[in-house]
């Protein structure tokens, strides 16, 4: 089992949400994106993976560093759809609460989109649009 200042190589449950402060936005209204992230880490803190859904995948490369909480710091790069796409991640293991019940090592932290790629409808998204996310693991890494 991993400790609370080891980070986690893990099949996570990903989800990211825009960052609009007006509370009365639907929250359906906040998704940026969801998807499965599979994460390795060697012992070296090489960071390696790939996040991914139906139709679309981008490889991980990055480190990740022990502590207090864990940092994890890596980029996803990949084509999909006939176009470039690469995301920047940074986030942190959640430490174990304590007297919390049933908690689920999960991650934190924020996703920058470094270049703009067609959104699916014809338009463009843009280059430096920054969102929370947050992973619940699925399971640990075989």
């Amino acid at each position: 089992m991993l400790n609370d200042q080891q980070p986690g190589s893990g099949l996570y449950t990903y989800r990211s949400l825009l960052n609009d402060p007006d509370i009365t936005k639907e929250f359906n209204d906040l998704q940026f994106g969801l998807g499965n992230l599979q994460i390795n880490i060697s012992e070296a803190g090489v960071l390696s993976g790939r996040i991914y859904d139906t139709g679309w995948e981008l490889k991980l490369s990055g480190c990740a560093q022990s502590g207090n909480p864990a940092t994890l710091w890596f980029q996803g790069s990949g084509t999909v759809g006939g176009a470039p796409w690469i995301y920047e991640y940074l986030c942190y293991r959640v430490p174990h609460i304590p007297n919390g019940v049933a908690q689920i090592p999960s991650l934190v932290g924020s996703v920058i989109r470094v270049i703009p790629h067609p959104n699916g409808s014809g338009g463009i998204s843009p280059a430096g649009v920054v969102c929370s996310f947050y992973a619940v693991l699925q399971a640990l890494k075989q």
